[in-house]
């Protein structure tokens, strides 16, 4: 593990290799699972702000889950999440042509409808981050649907932790990311 300030991250962020490849997988982590993408607490009045914005580039499904049950939802744990469409795709997604599963919040944010661009559990996916009482724990999260993502981050040679440089900076900041890499250096030139 790696320790930086009070985030323990795994290994396996600098060891594994990932990069998404969408028409391998047709985006089905925003698609499949029971629960919606995580959300800071400062997302959800973001999501209730910008909803207006965004809601002609999600699914008239995704419109009447929102505007049934508010674009988020609180899970056993207290977690707060995105809504979700009948318990299975987040509320925000969108179909390319393809068939491909996209982010609607994305897209508005493409067309210059809003400045948000996503949730940032979803920008660092496959990182998954769990909060304690004193420490985050930053690790990476196996879903058999991302297998093509690990075939082509071995093709590409591109570790979890470069291909989500731009939500780890986001998240933790440039410093972390800096820090981060450092570490990831000596763990290479020690294998």
């Amino acid at each position: 593990m790696i320790i930086i300030g009070d985030k323990i991250v795994s290994d396996d962020l600098v060891e594994k290799d990932f990069v998404c490849n969408l028409s391998a997988c047709k985006g089905n982590c925003c698609v499949l699972g029971d629960e919606g993408p995580a959300l800071e607490e400062e997302e959800v009045g973001i999501l209730d702000d910008i909803y207006e914005d965004v809601k002609d580039f999600i699914t008239p499904e995704g419109r009447e889950a929102i505007e049934t049950n508010g674009t988020h939802t609180m899970n056993d744990k207290g977690e707060l999440s995105a809504a979700l469409i009948e318990g299975k795709a987040c509320a925000f997604v969108q179909y390319d042509k393809k068939g491909i599963a996209l982010c609607g919040i994305e897209l508005a944010h493409k067309a210059g409808k809003t400045d948000f661009l996503k949730p940032v559990s979803c920008q660092l996916y496959p990182i998954r981050i769990s909060k304690y009482e004193d420490f985050d724990a930053v690790n990476y999260e196996r879903w058999d649907i991302c297998n093509p993502a690990c075939t082509l981050g071995k093709e590409l040679q591109m570790p979890v932790y470069r291909f989500l440089k731009a939500g780890l900076v986001r998240k933790y900041g440039q410093d972390f990311y800096e820090e981060l890499e450092a570490a990831a250096q000596h763990l290479q030139k020690k294998s």
